[in-house]
């Protein structure tokens, strides 16, 4: 079983972001973490195991680490032996003790969310973290002993050129770190970035020349965003793989179910085990499963398609935009995943 927990808490809301985040309520803190230890201690005893888990928000570095030991106490006797311990951190808030104590409770995987090592795009995106400020808490978490390493980068901003993308790449090729999370900026309902159309540009050129250039970097794409050495916890997502969600906002699937925290902290605060009930039909799972992959190196399985979706498989092939391999078929060109998908279902 995989694990996502989610930290609803930022030190300031970036204007881009649509996630469930606050950066105005931590004074609920404690009793948010106090409800989440009761509903992961409630959904834990119907789980053997755990392979991975995933600590995303929000910001989780902007919560102490001391809120975070008894979670863990929770999930350590469920863990598995090698399991994939990923936790996020923003540049400006993932101090020295703060990795440390994250690190000893048995993280093993950082993901530092950057966006961008330029100090004007820094500012338009409202980063509040400075390009040194990054590199700074990169190395910091090398000296820590963080081995496994993501950085999330931004691209399609309106600031975005050849040559500002080249600065960025050059200073992550002297990172040292594993692996790279590259998204187009996107302008979100309910953001202040919304159609805000100026902010953004779509330049399929520019997203195509930051993909090759990181593959010569070393960081192998094998999903539309992500580059380098696999995240196991994503590539769950991407296989369709059960996972439970915890905290407010998250959402978690079994079998044709999925299930929805609360999207109000005070909600989920009050009674931290409701959840929202979906039921997915076969054509909802079939989609999404060949939408995800198709936007990944999982695939998609021939064996799982009906005899209409497998005569658009032979137009596909024939149009060399996807390949065959094994009674899979891959895409060859994870950019033009949607509208594959989109044609084949």
């Amino acid at each position: 079983m995989q694990v996502y927990i989610h930290i609803p808490f930022c030190e300031s809301k970036c204007p881009y972001c649509a996630f469930g985040s606050h950066s105005d309520k931590f004074k609920q803190t404690k009793s948010y973490f106090q409800a989440l230890q009761k509903e992961i201690a409630t959904s834990l005893q119907k789980v053997e195991k755990i392979s991975t888990v995933f600590i995303g928000g929000g910001t989780p570095s902007s919560v102490g680490g001391e809120f975070y030991e008894e979670i863990f106490a929770l999930l350590s006797s469920k863990l598995a032996k090698n399991a994939e311990i990923s936790c996020e951190a923003n540049p400006n808030s993932a101090n020295q003790k703060w990795l440390e104590n994250m690190r000893k409770f048995g993280v093993n995987r950082i993901s530092f969310g950057v966006q961008s090592f330029d100090e004007k795009k820094l500012k338009m995106l409202g980063r509040i973290h400075s390009k040194q400020t990054a590199i700074n808490a990169l190395n910091l978490a090398k000296e820590v002993g963080f081995k496994n390493i993501n950085l999330d980068i931004m691209y399609g901003t309106k600031l975005d050129t050849k040559k500002l993308l080249e600065s960025e790449l050059k200073i992550i090729s002297n990172l040292k770190i594993n692996h790279i999370s590259a998204y187009s900026l996107m302008l979100e309902d309910n953001t202040p970035f919304k159609a805000k159309f100026k902010l953004k540009k779509d330049s399929p050129s520019l997203a195509k020349f930051l993909i090759n250039s990181l593959e010569s970097l070393g960081f192998k794409q094998y999903e539309i965003s992500n580059f380098g050495k696999p995240c196991k916890h994503n590539l769950g997502y991407w296989s369709k793989k059960d996972y439970l969600g915890f905290g407010a906002y998250s959402v978690g699937t079994l079998g044709n179910q999925r299930f929805y925290s609360p999207s109000n902290l005070d909600e989920y605060i009050a009674n931290p085990l409701q959840k929202r009930v979906e039921n997915l039909s076969k054509n909802d799972r079939i989609c999404e499963y060949i939408f995800l992959g198709l936007r990944s190196k999982v695939g998609v399985k021939l064996a799982n398609l009906n005899n209409e979706q497998l005569e658009k498989v032979q137009i596909l092939l024939k149009s060399k935009k996807i390949y065959q391999k094994n009674g899979r078929i891959f895409n060859t060109n994870f950019l033009l995943s949607d509208e594959i998908s989109l044609f084949l279902t």
